[in-house]
């Protein structure tokens, strides 16, 4: 008797093969109709056991699409993975004589099914010949009945082999896509890299290149890492605050409006010097840019009690040239060390 964690297994088996409630197959219809040729009987079916259904995968002679698994005879088949069930006449066997597909439509007398097997022993279903009237089959009807049984089983597992090829071809596509998108997105970086190199002065040497999530938490990290490449150059300490603003600003500016505060964006800062002094800053943020023209100045008329214009005004003012590019999507400041120009003594 099959205890109910077998029955489990079964069903997790019958489940992998992603079968129940599929479309008729030809090649399941040729070996039922070679069924129920050989073995001389008005029906035949390929059943597959399900918890509370018996389903027919294909069918000779019966119309409908499943039966309740209670009436099945076939649930009867399976118990004994390996033996053909024979019921010679189901009028005389107590276990089917009551059975509403015995005491009426479609009057079932013999039945014989042939446990579907899978390799790892759990028996899904079967194929069976069914007649109306009470007999045997010969012992050349019984083998052939069992051959076509593994031919039935081999078709099972064609099935589930080429379903599961055509999951990992299909797995295989989208991680080729994710790859293909991913390399999309580094080709994109680098260019953008390529042309934030191109704002750089040609003598100048590239310290920091840098790319941060979108939120505010991250500019501290920079500032300091800025602050700290000044100081070893001999940047004084009013040159250290004004350029520290002024990233600040540049970076706030960045992730508030270019990435609208979302973390998942980010935002990349280059930093570069040269041998004469020359700091130059560029910001970038994946943002749709703006209009610099459009920027109100926050100390004429009205835009004094305005916000808007500030943080433009403000790195204007703390670094000796600004410019913007790629539609205000870049923002490239530029300083020179108070004392870069002073003869060396």
């Amino acid at each position: 008797m099959a205890t109910a964690t077998d029955e489990q297994a079964r069903l997790a088996a019958l489940r992998r093969y992603r079968i129940l409630d599929t479309e008729p197959e030809q090649r399941f219809d040729d070996l039922t109709m070679l069924a129920s040729h050989i073995c001389d009987t008005p029906m035949s079916l390929i059943t597959l056991i399900d918890s509370d259904r018996q389903w027919f995968k294909s069918k000779v002679g019966l119309d409908v699409p499943e039966t309740e698994r209670s009436v099945a005879f076939c649930a009867h088949a399976i118990q004994e993975p390996g033996t053909i069930l024979q019921v010679p006449d189901a009028t005389d066997d107590e276990r089917f004589r009551d059975n509403p597909f015995v005491t009426g439509e479609p009057n079932i007398r013999f039945y014989a099914g042939a446990p579907l097997v899978t390799p790892d022993g759990y028996a899904l279903g079967t194929l069976c010949v069914v007649d109306v009237k009470p007999r045997k089959l010969t012992d050349a009807q019984l083998r052939a009945l069992d051959a076509l049984r593994r031919q039935a089983e081999s078709l099972l597992e064609l099935r589930r082999n080429l379903d599961d090829l055509a999951g990992a071809l299909g797995e295989r596509d989208r991680a080729e896509a994710a790859q293909a998108a991913l390399v999309d997105d580094m080709r994109e970086s680098l260019d953008k890299v390529d042309k934030l190199s191109g704002l750089m002065p040609f003598c100048s040497t590239c310290e920091l290149n840098l790319i941060i999530p979108a939120s505010p938490a991250s500019i501290p990290k920079v500032s300091e890492g800025v602050q700290q490449l000044l100081l070893g150059k001999g940047w004084n300490e009013t040159e250290l605050m004004q350029v520290e603003l002024a990233l600040d600003e540049a970076l706030a500016n960045a992730i508030r409006h270019g990435c609208k505060g979302d973390p998942t964006k980010h935002v990349q800062c280059v930093v570069s010097t040269d041998a004469k002094g020359e700091l130059v800053i560029v910001v970038r943020d994946p943002g749709p840019g703006f209009d610099v023209s459009a920027v109100p100045n926050p100390l004429e008329g009205e835009n004094v009690l305005k916000p808007s214009g500030r943080g433009v005004y403000l790195i204007n003012q703390l670094m000796d040239r600004v410019e913007f590019a790629h539609g205000g999507s870049e923002v490239v400041m530029q300083k020179k060390r108070a004392d870069a120009d002073e003869p060396s003594q």
